[in-house]
């Protein structure tokens, strides 16, 4: 039977789980077994809950194989806990929801092709599988390069980034949209054929390092504003109360911070007309650097590391440490900041604290959505 009452309080605690009482092992069954009833609704309801340019690469049959892993593994670990007597309220809830996801047709779902694609979306599907992707990727890449080695995967707030991370990911279309929308309202004026048509040309590399470092020039100066102007600061805070740096914190993001920093930063790619295939590769870089950046990892990259973004350059920009308030705002090159004189000078490799001073900003997504509109602290 579904515990709602633990469920919601498991879902807004901020305490960390450990491995040992089934707790760890509940809550991975249970998020199993609730992507996978996400993805069966997907397959119900594709015009609406999967993404247009999405569904057109991933392969439906390989799809359809992972979410039969899943249930079985979701399953198999409620089933276990519950014959051991291990937070049986949590397994059998997963079990539960396992059990709804195979009524409903499990990984069998037919799906219908024939739709519209201009149709309004929620990307269900790209939350789902770009959840599963960073998961298994950065937890790995964690484990084996881990820079605060005590640190659990379920570590203090990691609900709070968790509702982040769903939001900011199930709304992915309405963002698409509304930056693509400010973009061309906003910057239209500024293309020029000629312009576009030169930077079309270029060979890939070189416009792969010219659209990362456009788009690192405006995410530098837009980021600086955030931190610079009280106004702004009150969105970017949010992301600057996380105190636990891992894979997950860099979804800490108001919505609001979301859509202007994306329309400010896709501006000049629009403007100055980037191939497709240039768009695609920047994407996927932006895409790593920004998780891999907040992650758990112990990586500097020698002399590298005065060029290029490292976890333990954005660590800093993360760190309470007086050394580092309003420091290292590039995303993907370091040099940049060395050049503007905002980079981090510390005795020590890495920061010892990290979150906003004076820790004034409330835990939990609904709190901090609205903390920008308050004026307390």
């Amino acid at each position: 039977m579904i515990k709602l009452d633990k469920l919601n309080q498991l879902s807004e605690s901020h305490g960390e789980l450990r491995p040992g009482h089934g707790m760890v092992s509940g809550v991975i069954a249970l998020s199993l077994g609730i992507l996978c009833l996400l993805g069966v609704i997907a397959f119900h309801f594709p015009e609406y809950l999967t993404t247009p340019e999405l569904r057109k690469s991933y392969n439906v049959d390989i799809i359809r194989k992972v979410m039969l892993a899943a249930l079985v593994l979701s399953g198999s670990l409620a089933l276990f806990n519950i014959i051991r007597g291990r937070a049986r309220w949590l397994s059998a809830s997963a079990f539960v929801i396992v059990a709804i996801t195979v009524l409903l047709g499990a990984h069998a779902v037919p799906v219908d092709p024939n739709f519209p694609d201009n149709t309004p979306y929620i990307g269900l599907d790209w939350f789902i599988l770009d959840l599963l992707g960073s998961t298994l990727i950065f937890i790995f890449i964690e484990k084996l390069f881990a820079l605060r080695k005590d640190q659990p995967v379920f570590r203090p707030e990691w609900q709070t980034d968790f509702h982040h991370f769903i939001v900011n990911h199930m709304v992915v279309g309405f963002v698409l949209l509304a930056t693509n929308l400010l973009v061309h309202k906003l910057f239209g004026w500024a293309a020029n054929d000629g312009i576009r048509g030169w930077v079309a040309g270029l060979n890939f590399w070189v416009a792969l390092f010219l659209i990362v470092l456009v788009a690192d020039l405006v995410q530098y100066w837009t980021h600086r504003a955030y931190h610079e102007l009280p106004l702004l600061w009150r969105l970017h805070a949010v992301h600057h109360s996380v105190k636990s740096m891992d894979w997950l914190a860099g979804s800490r993001q108001h919505i609001l911070e979301l859509l202007i920093t994306r329309t400010l930063v896709l501006a000049p790619i629009y403007v100055l007309g980037f191939s497709k295939q240039v768009i695609d590769a920047y994407i996927v870089i932006v895409g790593f650097q920004a998780v891999f950046n907040h992650a758990n990892v112990s990586v500097r990259l020698g002399p590298l590391r005065y060029l290029i973004v490292t976890p333990n350059f954005h660590h800093w920009h993360h760190s309470q440490d007086d050394e580092a308030i309003d420091k290292n705002y590039a995303a993907h090159f370091a040099f940049l900041d060395y050049l503007f004189g905002t980079a981090v000078k510390a005795d020590r490799t890495w920061p010892a604290q990290y979150g906003v001073v004076g820790d004034y900003v409330p835990n939990g997504f609904w709190k901090q959505l609205r903390f920008p509109f308050t004026w307390k602290g």
